[in-house]
């Protein structure tokens, strides 16, 4: 599409009662042009969220030491990719440390995320003397200092980075032993800006030096930079919005949870129909060796949290034959939380995996070969990311990568054992036929469900569940780490995680709640919990806890905020199944007498030592 047609198009949004363009940021994404992104991003400015397809809300404020214009429109475009309508707040020019600083500075604002932009030449004073390197040195890490104590007096999500070092501060040391220690010095620094990620956990850290290493575009140009203080190109922004796009889907919780991959040509080499379970190509030289590599970057992707599941127009005896028994492969059945390896559509089948695991198909990433079946995911199934592994197997593994998909802001011990968790659910499912009642076969799990106050090993995945749970969510808004992190330390706030055990084994924490105490009425501000654990009576097991602790300390009223999402139908008839009532904005629950809310089939277990996160 032209240049012009995608410009008309954004402008068109922008009018009133203007139909709804929900392509336009994909569409605007693949056009690739960094001019024609620019204008997009100005004038997107004024288009409402809904009408380019965002579905929520972010509000981002830019900071830094340098002059970065094209951020902010490039990644409004980017963040709408990704179904997020943005507001952006740029501040003026190297008012990085002073916003920081400054706890009225962002106020006004409330930003979700700080992004802070650094560039070499506010750390490297002018002048200085490359023979002495010591004295640099000592330079480098007051700067670092200087930002570091900012930060630790800022209580909101930041993402900082790391920093390319110039070519003309480089190579304008001549010796190639003082050069090297630069280098050495220089590395010592963006390890130390690294590592406030490691020691402040409101703060996290984008490796854009690393980044940059597999881009072919100069870090800066030099007339701009002189005339306007721009230490990056356009392309380094674009590079760099991308990125930051991707932490903010993560502190929304939107990241993708779910790749699936086709097999013959994709997984393999060959088709395993035709050539048979011996003949296909993986392992050893090329192009075995391609196929080998995505197998592995899979089971890396599996390990941390996840699911993998196949989607194949294929033989299913065969297709389990090449699983159990080719000694090459690196990714076998038990890495797999679902497969449909069928002769049917495979959007249908795409629906059928999400209805298995019971996730929403914009959690899917599907990766196939062939136009034929991309295009067909791709129009009839948008909430699907698609990935085209079209052309030569080696450059599979970087465009399965390469959108970041995956990205989190960390990863838990629970998110190591996903796939053995969605598979132990499979167990369950199987098992209940063998029940007359659903009642009955309840009883026969022997469940517990642990709850305890939240602390620092578990507050990672209870901000986690607050941001990524869709169905059980009572609010859809989630609480921010620095909120919840300040609810667990108050008396009058309470923040609690929530794990679920039974014969199969352990599902590790898969929900929480807040709580604002007060005298005559407790509310719950939000309460989440993992669709792994729906209908066992878990959730009424927990609130029957909070009600309790409410009870005790003197409420005679339980409330509870509700807000329809249009993804939270199965949370909306739960306070009104268990007695609450609305009340205005609210539903509230009498607490004398007291109520009887958990089932008789679960046991609660309070307190206790910290359950792995």
């Amino acid at each position: 599409m032209q240049a012009h047609e995608l410009l008309a198009r954004v402008r068109a949004a922008a009018l009133p009662d203007a139909e709804p363009d929900l392509a336009l940021p994909g569409d605007l994404v693949a056009a690739g042009e960094i001019p024609v992104l620019l204008e997009a991003g100005r004038l997107l400015e004024r288009v409402p969220g809904p009408a380019v397809g965002a579905t929520r809300a972010l509000k981002v404020a830019i900071t830094g030491t340098f002059t970065a214009a094209g951020v902010a429109p490039l990644l409004r475009i980017a963040l709408l990719r990704h179904g997020i309508a943005a507001e952006i707040r740029v501040s003026g020019f190297d008012r990085l440390v002073a916003d920081l600083a400054d706890p009225d500075a962002l106020a006004a604002f409330a930003p979700d995320v700080v992004l802070c932009l650094l560039h070499d030449g506010w750390l490297v004073p002018e002048g200085w003397d490359p023979t002495d390197l010591d004295a640099l040195g000592g330079h480098l890490h007051a700067r670092v200092a200087l930002l570091e104590g900012a930060l630790a007096g800022y209580g909101g999500t930041v993402l900082v980075h790391t920093v390319p070092l110039s070519p003309a501060e480089h190579r304008g040391v001549v010796a190639f032993d003082a050069r090297a220690a630069l280098g050495r010095l220089w590395r010592e620094v963006n390890s130390e800006l690294l590592a406030l990620a490691e020691r402040y956990p409101h703060v996290h850290a984008l490796d854009l030096e690393a980044l940059l290493v597999g881009e072919p575009v100069p870090v800066r140009d030099e007339r701009l930079y002189r005339f306007a203080t721009s230490a990056w190109t356009p392309a380094v922004e674009l590079l760099y919005a991308r990125q930051a796009a991707n932490f903010g889907r993560a502190v929304l919780g939107k990241a993708k949870k779910v790749l699936v991959l086709d097999l013959d040509n994709t997984l393999w080499g060959g088709v395993v129909g035709d050539d048979g379970p011996e003949g296909v190509k993986v392992g050893g030289g090329y192009p075995g060796n391609c196929f080998s590599e995505l197998q592995r970057r899979a089971v890396a992707l599996r390990r941390q949290g996840v699911l993998l599941a196949l989607c194949s127009k294929n033989d299913p005896d065969l297709v389990d034959r090449v699983l159990a028994t080719h000694p090459d492969l690196d990714l076998r059945d038990e890495d797999l939380a679902a497969k449909a390896v069928n002769w049917e559509p495979k959007d249908l089948n795409l629906r059928r995996l999400a209805e298995q695991l019971n996730l929403g198909l914009d959690a899917f990433v599907f990766a196939d070969d062939s136009a034929f079946e991309v295009g067909l995911v791709r129009g009839s199934l948008p909430g699907v990311s698609t990935v085209h592994l079209d052309g030569d197997p080696a450059e599979h593994v970087r465009k399965v990568l390469a959108d970041g998909h995956f990205d989190v802001l960390t990863t838990t011990a629970t998110d190591r054992e996903r796939t053995a968790l969605y598979r132990a659910r499979a167990q369950r499912e199987r098992a209940v036929s063998a029940f007359a009642t659903p009642e009955e076969y309840l009883r026969s799990l022997d469940i517990r469900v642990a709850v305890r106050e939240v602390d620092e090993f578990a507050l990672p995945r209870l901000v986690q569940l607050g941001g990524r749970t869709n169905q059980f969510t009572m609010t859809g808004t989630p609480h921010t780490e620095a909120r919840t992190r300040a609810m667990a330390d108050s008396p009058d706030h309470l923040a609690l995680v929530f794990e679920v055990s039974d014969r199969f084994g352990r599902e590790g924490i898969v929900g929480g709640v807040w709580v604002a105490k007060g005298d005559r009425a407790w509310v719950v501000e939000n309460f989440v919990m993992s669709c792994r654990v729906f209908s066992r009576g878990v959730e009424h097991t927990v609130l029957q806890h909070v009600a309790d602790l409410a009870a005790d300390a003197g409420a005679v009223v339980l409330a509870a905020d509700f807000r329809a999402t249009g993804r939270n139908g199965p949370a909306a008839a739960f306070y009104p199944a268990v007695g609450f009532t609305a009340v205005g904005d609210r539903h509230e629950l009498p607490l004398v007498p007291r109520p009887r809310i958990s089932p008789q089939w679960t046991v609660l277990d309070v307190g206790g030592a910290p359950v792995d996160v």
